[in-house]
């Protein structure tokens, strides 16, 4: 047993608790972490709240969580990618919702870890897979080309900041949406404009239209149409059917250790950084949930056992 968050019934933050909770079992290809930090997303307090019932098998208590960062205390039979005394990060979502990684020790498959940036401290590094790795995978099934132009809504967010350092590795000119984070967006090499009211107009006093337009916050590809070139692509993380009715890609982040490894060397290279919102420990997770659910957080925000 170890001591973690959990909750034993939908709901909002009030149904979050902090005791002793069950890792799973170790096996022949999982690995035993002492948790430094675990990174929250939105998608965890829309688990939470029951509106990814549909979508996935839940066995309560579930402990939330789907970022971690830790050191290895013992890896399975079947495991040479890591050793006790290593530090991992790893995206952790399993196939069925129980077993997050919001405790103070977790075993997770071989499959959604690898070896951590060592440029970073392990609380920095629970913020990087969820949001780290779903900008990647967007970024790259985009096939973003040097000297294009890419407007990426909700910039400053979790997945944002890593999107727009993403795209400009590429080559391309990036413009980012904010309602207040203008200056942090310019030290990330990014144009900021407004988010909501006078966007478009915005956009279009830096640049005629866009080549590619990124959506990771949800109602924007209708004001963003008259911005997009001919033959211009969309890419969406929340408007799977908006996204796919322009011809474009929808992505859902998928766990790859291969993937976790590559941003691990931008990372280690200088060629992303990584901004930590705060950190929050167990007893205050109903807090920095509420926080989370109220939005405009930037960058991540980390659980730590403290």
């Amino acid at each position: 047993m170890a001591r973690g968050v959990y909750y034993s019934e939908f709901g909002g933050p009030d149904v979050l608790q902090v005791g002793e909770v069950e890792p799973l079992p170790m096996g022949p290809d999982t690995v035993r972490l002492r948790v430094a930090g675990a990174g929250i997303n939105p998608v965890d307090w829309k688990i939470m709240r029951g509106f990814l019932a549909g979508a996935f098998e839940h066995h309560f208590p579930v402990v939330p969580g789907w970022d971690v960062a830790g050191e290895v205390l013992e890896v399975g039979p079947s495991v040479p990618e890591l050793r006790p005394g290593d530090t991992a990060y790893g995206y952790a979502r399993l196939d069925v919702i129980g077993h997050g990684t919001a405790a103070e020790e977790v075993v997770l498959p071989i499959r959604t870890l690898a070896k951590a940036p060592t440029t970073i401290d392990l609380v920095t590094a629970a913020a990087v897979p969820l949001a780290g790795l779903t900008a990647f995978q967007l970024i790259r099934r985009l096939d973003i080309q040097p000297g294009e132009t890419v407007l990426v809504h909700n910039a400053a967010g979790g997945v944002g900041q890593f999107a727009v350092q993403y795209a400009r590795l590429a080559g391309a000119r990036v413009i980012g949406t904010s309602s207040r984070n203008h200056e942090h967006l310019r030290d990330l090499g990014v144009e900021p404009v407004p988010y909501g009211e006078g966007m478009s107009e915005a956009v279009r006093a830096i640049t005629g239209e866009v080549d590619v337009v990124v959506d990771l916050i949800g109602g924007v590809l209708d004001a963003s149409d008259a911005l997009l070139a001919e033959g211009g692509r969309v890419g969406s993380i929340t408007d799977a059917v908006g996204a796919h009715k322009r011809g474009g890609v929808y992505v859902f982040v998928r766990p790859s250790r291969d993937d976790l490894i590559e941003i691990a060397q931008l990372i280690d290279t200088g060629d992303v950084k990584v901004d930590l919102a705060g950190t929050m420990t167990f007893n205050e997770a109903a807090a920095a949930y509420e926080r989370l659910e109220n939005g405009h957080v930037r960058g991540k925000l980390v659980l730590v056992p403290r």
